[in-house]
């Protein structure tokens, strides 16, 4: 059974920077595409970036593209999304998954293609 279990948020101000971390226990995860998903209060779980299972691709958000990176290692079971020049509208619930499929070729950004999530870890972004 795969466990993850992200850290890293808090309360920032508008135009400040927070670093998320997933670690993964239960299973290694170097075979599988790894997304960070958020959900703001009355609002639907939404895509927020993935990275493949080698590293070598990402894919962003349109809404946090050029302001937010992702990186794994995958020695560590780890993954991390750097948010940089942060927004009031980044406040949300942000979640760590794992995609279910090993060696997907797609860059899925579809919740029902993740399998296993973390708790979640809340980020406020104050104006």
């Amino acid at each position: 059974q795969v466990q993850l279990v992200e850290s890293g948020g808090g309360l920032v101000q508008a135009g400040g920077s927070l670093r998320l971390s997933c670690a993964a226990s239960g299973r290694t995860l170097g075979t599988y595409n790894m997304g960070w998903f958020r959900q703001a209060p009355g609002k639907e779980r939404e895509f927020v970036a993935v990275i493949s299972w080698s590293g070598a691709r990402r894919y962003f958000a349109d809404s946090v593209k050029g302001r937010f990176t992702i990186s794994r290692d995958n020695a560590k079971n780890t993954v991390d999304l750097q948010m940089d020049s942060l927004k009031p509208e980044d406040t949300a619930v942000y979640y760590c998954a794992a995609d279910g499929r090993s060696l997907r070729t797609v860059l899925s950004t579809q919740r029902w293609d993740y399998h296993y999530w973390g708790q979640g870890t809340q980020v406020t972004v104050s104006s």
